[in-house]
């Protein structure tokens, strides 16, 4: 682990070229077990969980390796359907891989997957999309095993949209007999970007974007190129360390339209947005002031993702801001580590009100997930004095050299080891 010292006054000015998306890049990496090809993906950022996705293939019989922003995969030699309970345990998304081994090999074995704990989220979902395709799962030691002679394609209603559940449907249906329509798919850009990837491999799949997706067969492509997308978490976190420090910040490589709703709501704090195809630039004034209240849900509404680091943003923001949080019932954990800088915020059930304060005070802290982790470092860089920030090692889970890209536009900051 290591501890940020973070050191507020200082407005943070300049121009970003923002890396690729964690919850793109993770599901596309399961994906090259679909079937035995070489993939290159480009743009891939340096994260834990990253690494840790390439010690699954690795255990898995796959051959992986970087070069700078670049990761080739060489799934032709995959000889095991099972992952380690160590791996599992690192984040939740590994699960990812029960549908694309299920597809590759007729069975999987994973443990229960780990990752930020921000409350009960179930694997249900997952599992109802794959029995639907003719899947049998039974638990075992805490251990899904899943099996399957054949696949047949199904019709798949999930009662509430989810993205990792519709990732797993459509990785599983790309090896079914006939046609699948998954209903209530989860809309999010990453899940168009899985759609673009597996169209490369071979895959006749169309929807994604919409409530429902249709796949109709797969035809194995032995090679794939593709470039990941740009992370709109990793966006909205550096314009709201902006907005936070009444600055002048420019992202280039980004596609604003994906991550709107977090602009409109820094508009309504006052700032100024000028957004592009793939730049934005947002200028701050002095004074920020409370946006209308802000809503999370599933896409397109407003990314739980971005919610912690637009509530720090507006710990100083003039009126009183309020948060409905609709996703995680424990997305709010980071809320007390921020009152101890002097911040106003009152919870109560999935509602944060946030009064503002004229000056937040250094203090030491301590991560307890990856986007309160950042959350507390935007804090800080609005704060008086030094902000100590503990276990940080959640921040690297999502954020690539984060550090680096804040002192390159201004941040007074350094990391130590623990």
């Amino acid at each position: 682990m290591s501890i940020w010292h973070v050191f507020g006054g200082n407005k943070l000015t300049g121009s970003v070229t923002v890396q690729g998306a964690k919850n793109a890049v993770l599901p596309i990496m399961a994906a090259t077990v679909l079937s035995p090809c070489q993939v290159e993906l480009l743009n891939v950022p340096v994260l834990r969980d990253v690494e840790k996705t390439m010690a699954i293939l690795r255990g898995l019989g796959c051959d992986t390796e970087r070069d700078g922003d670049s990761v080739s995969i060489d799934s032709t030699g995959l000889c095991r359907a099972e992952i380690s309970h160590d791996l599992m345990r690192e984040m939740r998304s590994s699960v990812i891989f029960l549908g694309a081994l299920l597809a590759r090999c007729g069975e999987a074995r994973l443990s229960m997957p780990g990752g930020c704990e921000l409350g009960p989220r179930p694997v249900d979902l997952h599992l109802m999309a794959l029995r639907a395709l003719g899947a049998e799962i039974t638990e075992e030691s805490g251990d899904i095993i899943a099996r399957a002679g054949k696949l047949k394609g199904a019709r798949i209603d999930f009662p509430s949209p989810s993205v990792g559940a519709t990732e797993n449907a459509l990785l599983a249906a790309c090896a079914a007999e006939g046609v699948t329509v998954i209903n209530n798919a989860a809309r999010e850009p990453e899940i168009e970007e899985l759609q673009r990837f597996l169209r490369q491999m071979g895959a006749k799949v169309s929807g994604a974007g919409t409530p429902t997706i249709v796949v109709e067969g797969f035809s194995p492509e032995a090679r794939v190129g593709h470039r990941i997308m740009p992370d709109r978490i990793v966006a909205s976190t550096l314009l709201c360390a902006a907005a936070a420090t009444a600055g002048d910040l420019e992202l280039r490589g980004v596609e604003p339209v994906q991550f709107d709703t977090v602009l409109r709501s820094l508009s309504e704090c006052g700032c100024g947005i000028d957004a592009g195809k793939r730049n934005v630039r947002l200028r701050a004034p002095e004074q920020l002031r409370a946006p209308q209240p802000v809503v999370t849900g599933p896409y397109p509404a407003f990314p739980t993702d971005a919610q912690p680091v637009l509530l720090s943003t507006c710990l100083k923001a003039s009126g009183t801001s309020v948060f409905v949080e609709n996703v995680f019932s424990n997305r709010y954990r980071y809320v007390s580590e921020l009152r101890r800088l002097g911040a106003r915020v009152q919870i109560e059930g999935r509602v944060a009100v946030v009064t503002g304060v004229s000056e937040l005070q250094g203090a030491p802290t301590t991560v307890t997930d990856l986007r309160g982790g950042a959350a507390l470092v935007l804090a800080g860089l609005s704060a008086e004095g030094e902000t100590r920030i503990l276990d940080s090692g959640h921040i690297n889970r999502g954020y690539e050299t984060l550090d680096e890209k804040l002192r390159a536009i201004g941040a007074n900051l350094w990391v130590t080891p623990d």
